[in-house]
């Protein structure tokens, strides 16, 4: 008994130790850095190794199983892998050796970011508390939020223009142009812009609310710490503020084109990345000016519901930054969609198909990209979708049809959903198109 009541007294000092352990050689309870000293412990025994198994053990048990909320808060929103973590040490070691004095600088910027907190409250008394956590990544995001954690990849942010990138590959080529711009200066900045974020209501993944989402966080940690927005996206917007607008109001409502606006290194025109920042913050500033309160004006910003179309509508229309309405809009983008003319076999919605008809051939308004594609279930299932149409799918030579073979049985109704996913070659989606039909009997 008296070896149980041990034991038991040992495991409660260690449960206790560990939920202290994030408050260890902290400024400030509310920026949690250790993370950031246990991965150097983990990086330092890694690299003493090339055995595999032995670097994971030193990864899992001196980093990822010390994780604070933080890291495991990091590690689920950008879904890293352990395998991410080991390439990253094994391939980069110029790289690690050139950020590892920045990232250990991450106390000192503690007594900064409760200032920038406190200023932030000035604006918005409604301030809801939140914790801000320096963790390591794996490349994929300088600062993020869960809940009302404020995660930050110290990694990126903590870079500077000293940084090594010559070992890089291609997909992170990108990371020399954000180092470029001192991101380790700019902590503060990027710490309240994401402790804006877990004031907001959830945002619906559309490329609009998108962007005004991150340009509410955007905009008010401008007005926040008095000073323009360190990201090169802000400025460059206002230079080239009509021809983005032009662009943006043709493609918000493509719905594959986050990546051509925002976190992504998709190709645009302008030759600069994530430009819905400068789109939402142009928004926000624009609804800004025109407040009478500007405290209020603050605080519907961060309070949007942008599950409420008409709220969000009412927002846009008092910024007046579209050339036109969004309803406007809106038509001029359907107006300007591909369509589907009809199918060569048979008219749609016949009730005497052939049952012996091998292949389906569908006609295009516009030649698409001969490339993208995608058919789904009707609404009356699977049960009424042809068989036989996997194999021997197949574009016209001008790119305006597209054949599927088929498998039919007499006296049978099908559906055949055609989807969105098709795509002309800039992009514009196609309109949905539901094919219906019905055998004849034999």
């Amino acid at each position: 008994m008296r070896q149980l009541i041990i034991l038991l007294a040992v495991s409660l000092m260690m449960l206790s130790a560990c939920k202290n352990s994030e408050k260890t050689n902290q400024k400030n309870g509310n920026v949690i850095t250790t993370d950031i000293t246990n991965f150097w412990n983990a990086y330092d025994k890694i690299i003493t190794t090339q055995d595999s198994v032995l670097q994971y053990k030193y990864l899992d048990s001196l980093y990822l199983d010390k994780g604070t909320a933080g890291l495991e808060g990091m590690i689920n929103a950008r879904s890293y892998t352990a395998a991410e973590y080991i390439n990253a040490i094994n391939n980069y070691p110029e790289f690690w050796n050139s950020i590892r004095e920045n990232t250990l600088q991450a106390n000192n910027v503690s007594s900064q970011l409760q200032d920038g907190i406190r200023k932030l409250k000035l604006i918005y008394p409604e301030l809801k508390p939140a914790k801000i956590y320096f963790s390591i990544g794996a490349f994929r995001t300088p600062g993020t939020t869960m809940d009302s954690l404020v995660l930050i990849g110290s990694e990126l942010a903590m870079a500077d223009a000293n940084t090594v990138t010559s070992e890089f590959p291609e997909n992170l080529a990108h990371l020399k142009t954000y180092f470029s711009t001192n991101p380790n200066e700019n902590l503060v900045f990027l710490n309240i812009h994401e402790f804006v974020h877990t004031q907001q209501k959830p945002r619906v993944y559309n490329l609009l609310s998108s962007v005004i989402y991150e340009g509410v966080a955007e905009f008010v940690s401008a007005k926040t710490l008095h000073q323009l927005s360190p990201n090169p996206q802000i400025e460059f917007g206002k230079n080239n503020a009509k021809r983005i607008r032009e662009v943006f109001e043709n493609e918000m409502f493509y719905v594959a084109n986050f990546g051509k606006w925002l976190n992504s290194n998709d190709t645009n025109e302008f030759d600069m990345r994530d430009l819905g920042y400068y789109v939402g913050y142009q928004i926000c500033e624009n609804y800004y000016n025109q407040a009478e309160d500007k405290k209020v004006a603050i605080k519907t910003m961060i309070e949007l519901d942008y599950e409420n179309e008409s709220e969000i509508e009412e927002f846009i229309k008092k910024s007046n930054y579209f050339s036109t309405s969004l309803e406007e809009l809106e038509q001029n983008f359907e107006s300007n969609r591909p369509t589907v003319t009809g199918v060569e076999q048979f008219e749609n919605k016949s009730d005497n198909v052939s049952p012996n008809l091998k292949e389906i051939t569908i006609f295009f308004s516009e030649a698409l990209d001969g490339y993208r594609t995608s058919v789904d279930l009707g609404e009356l299932g699977r049960d009424a979708f042809p068989k036989g149409t996997l194999n021997g799918r197949k574009w016209g030579e001008d790119n305006k049809s597209w054949t599927i073979p088929v498998e039919l049985e007499p006296n049978k109704t099908y559906q055949i959903f055609i989807t969105n996913n098709f795509r002309t070659r800039d992009n514009r989606p196609l309109k949905p198109y539901l094919i219906e039909f019905k055998t004849k009997k034999l």
